[in-house]
């Protein structure tokens, strides 16, 4: 991964913060990127992505370098090895296909270093467990960026992205921030983003996931936004607090001593006129599945790990359950019993009323 020649990288995820991911990696002029695009993969061939970005201004009919609709293939083909492969799907385990999966085919041992812009935590064990002679990188995204409809992004604040490596016990530690501080160098070369190098990646994921918790959950379960939630008065400290105080309880037991203040500085992190909605509560007004188990399900089972009691978690966890299970129903995933055909006669002997 010279610093000369360009860094091969490949972006898995084009909705609002991967494609402003692989347009700014482009844009400093260091990285050549191959987009993996799917369902608009026709769309984007022919008219190329059209953007509006308070960072990079007006954008229209940007392509990558080149694009592909699948994932490509570097083992059976002539594909070049990857030097990052920079995922920036919605990290959803609990629906088939696995992270691990989609990324397979790209992944060069020993070479391809694998870069996690994804929420959550414990997200890189099953990427270092599959890859073990490859460096994760773990990226925190801070920008608001949206798809508004196929191939149009709404980039409306500054894109930062908190880059580190996670531990990966099979190498060397400085070959590891070698990499990382690489991938911060090459997200700085525009000079329009910020990459933010940070040491401490555990400590970082579990400052997020104290917002992330409980507004993302809880915005999705009550169908409100970040401003009226705190405007009906009781959500905040019956609801939001003690999910925050949960969570940071959890992260002081896993090692990691979040600030005095965090869970204030959470729960106001949003403009109180924001109206802003979280990517979970989006997910449920669009029929899309939830990452609920990167951001709660592993966050309840470190908890329990841990021996730390976490009932409002829980009876979170248990209602996103649920609402995950409704969408597998929606979209076929899941085949319920059919309903019983109750005659006339049935009726009167179960007592239920008919019209």
């Amino acid at each position: 991964m010279g610093s000369l020649a360009k860094s091969n990288i490949l972006v898995i995820g084009f909705g609002g913060i991967g494609t402003m991911t692989a347009y700014n990696l482009e844009a400093g002029g260091l990285a050549s990127v191959t987009g993996v695009l799917r369902s608009n993969y026709n769309l984007v061939d022919k008219q190329g992505f059209n953007i509006w970005s308070c960072d990079h201004g007006e954008i229209s009919g940007w392509k990558p370098t080149s694009i592909s609709r699948t994932v490509p293939d570097v083992r059976n083909t002539s594909t070049p090895p990857f030097d990052y492969v920079v995922v920036c799907t919605k990290n959803i385990p609990d629906i088939p296909p696995t992270v691990v999966e989609i990324i397979a085919p790209a992944i060069t041992p020993s070479h391809t270093a694998i870069v996690l812009v994804q929420n959550g935590i414990n997200i890189e064990k099953p990427v270092i467990a599959a890859f073990p002679s490859n460096i994760v990188i773990s990226g925190i995204s801070r920008m608001s960026s949206a798809e508004l409809r196929p191939a149009e992004i709404f980039h409306q604040d500054h894109d930062i992205l908190i880059i580190g490596a996670f531990r990966n016990p099979n190498i060397d530690p400085e070959v590891e921030r070698r990499a990382a501080k690489h991938f911060t160098e090459l997200y700085n070369a525009s000079g329009k983003a910020t990459g933010q190098y940070a040491e401490d990646v555990g400590f970082m994921r579990w400052r997020k996931l104290v917002y992330n918790a409980s507004y993302n959950s809880l915005c999705a379960i009550t169908g409100m936004d970040t401003s009226t939630l705190r405007f009906t008065g009781t959500a905040p400290t019956e609801l939001l607090l003690p999910v925050m105080l949960e969570v940071k309880s959890i992260a002081r037991a896993a090692g990691y001593q979040l600030a005095a203040d965090q869970e204030d500085v959470s729960l106001n992190g949003d403009a109180s006129d924001a109206y802003f909605r979280p990517s979970m509560q989006q997910d449920v007004e669009k029929g899309n599945y939830m990452e609920m188990e990167v951001i709660v399900g592993e966050t309840v089972r470190e908890a329990q790990r841990l021996g730390v009691p976490v009932p409002m978690l829980t009876f979170v966890y248990s209602l996103l359950k649920a609402l995950q299970f409704k969408t597998q129903v929606k979209r076929g995933l899941v085949t319920l019993p059919a309903m019983k055909d109750y005659g006339a006669d049935d009726m009167l002997a179960t007592g239920k009323k008919t019209t």
